[in-house]
């Protein structure tokens, strides 16, 4: 199996750390943030992994030759020249994803997520598959009763966006993205054919997108996910990284 890690932000969240090294090598539980992602990936199956790479690129690659690639293929979306984003980042990295269907998980993401599991619940016609949950937040996708993906709110402003129009989020249901998603390898021809350009978010992607090609909404009945993006939170993943 095939995964992109997302680790080439610049991780101003966790600020001051990440002045002086990357999000991905930011210890939790005593080991870099990477090392616990790479880890489930590879016990899942995933034995050819893409890590895109920016802020402080060369640490990362020289952490990820010295666990000898982790005894897998890694090979390296090199964005030095430019920090193309989420959507950017995965279409930069087609010459090493393209071929089938590719796993995508940000850095700072620790779950205790089942992902054999998960990729087994893409369906046939799915362009993507979106690992979502009831965590609270501002910012959701609107799912149909078919977990079709129809849009995007956000509840602090009040924000709706959807190909659909002006929709009302209370007739949807609306679940938080965990940043690990299941991807058909037709993306790469839909970028090219509707002229996506170097730079972009893969949620814009979607929300466009989705009208033409379905992208569903998973939710696994029990699912412990934290998000490492914040300063204050590393106390709280060190304690959280030893129950998974």
């Amino acid at each position: 199996m095939k995964a992109l890690v997302f680790a080439a932000g610049l991780g101003t969240r966790l600020r001051p750390l990440t002045d002086t090294l990357p999000k991905a090598l930011v210890p939790v539980g005593g080991k870099p943030l990477l090392y616990h992602v790479v880890s489930k990936l590879k016990d899942a199956g995933v034995d050819d992994l893409v890590i895109n790479v920016h802020h402080f690129a060369d640490s990362i690659e020289a952490y990820v030759h010295d666990q000898d690639d982790f005894g897998i293929k890694v090979s390296f979306s090199d964005e030095r020249d430019l920090l193309r984003e989420t959507g950017g980042g995965i279409r930069h990295a087609r010459p090493f994803l393209e071929g089938g269907d590719f796993l995508v998980h940000n850095v700072d993401i620790l779950s205790d997520l089942d992902v054999r599991w998960f990729v087994g619940q893409a369906r046939p016609d799915a362009l993507a598959t979106i690992l979502v949950s009831e965590r609270r937040t501002s910012r959701y996708f609107l799912f149909d009763d078919g977990m079709r993906l129809a849009g995007w709110t956000n509840v602090a402003t009040g924000e709706v966006r959807s190909p659909y129009g002006a929709i009302d989020p209370s007739r949807y249901r609306m679940l938080a993205f965990a940043g690990i998603h299941y991807i058909c390898g037709k993306v790469f021809d839909i970028f090219e054919e509707d002229a996506w350009p170097e730079k972009f978010p893969i949620v814009d992607f979607y929300l466009r997108e989705c009208a033409v090609h379905p992208i569903y909404g998973v939710v696994p009945d029990h699912l412990k996910l934290m998000d490492v993006g914040k300063l204050d939170s590393l106390d709280e993943a060190d304690s959280f990284i030893a129950t998974l």
